[in-house]
């Protein structure tokens, strides 16, 4: 079984990196769709209608996907032995910030409705929002590559 894990351990990696680079790209463009929906978009017709468009086949057909596969990898990850060390800090920051993703991720799914019920926030506010996963990113890469 540890010869197997080994060997699927590089393939997991994989995997769980691009599927976060790909949610990751969702979730920086996301907001900035709504930066637009919010300042042009607002009514019927356009461009609201091409925004809303633009935004649900994001978030359905590659932020969703993206945010499973990389939950299942990332599992997948720690659950190999040898890994991942809970005595030390950096696991927990991961941790953290992996939720707070994923929570900002589902936050970002709600906004998409409110938005197209004509809704939401201003643009002032998605632009600040935007600067969130950048930050939560951040956090979770020097945590996983620094090991502190």
């Amino acid at each position: 079984m540890t010869d197997l894990l080994a060997t699927l351990y590089p393939w997991t990696k994989a995997v769980h990196v691009m599927a976060v680079l790909s949610w990751m790209a969702g979730l920086f463009y996301l907001p900035r769709l709504y930066v637009y929906h919010a300042e042009r978009g607002r009514g019927d017709g356009e461009p609201g209608a091409s925004l809303g468009i633009m935004e649900d086949k994001l978030f359905r057909l590659i932020m969703v996907p993206a945010a499973w596969a990389s939950w299942i990898a990332g599992l997948a990850l720690v659950l190999t032995p040898g890994i991942v060390d809970w005595s030390m800090l950096w696991p927990w920051l991961k941790a953290a910030g992996v939720i707070a993703m994923t929570g900002f991720h589902l936050w970002m799914g709600r906004q998409r409705l409110a938005l197209g019920r004509g809704e939401g926030l201003g643009g002032r506010q998605y632009r600040m929002l935007n600067e969130v996963p950048t930050l939560l990113m951040v956090v979770i890469v020097l945590a996983v590559i620094v090991k502190f």
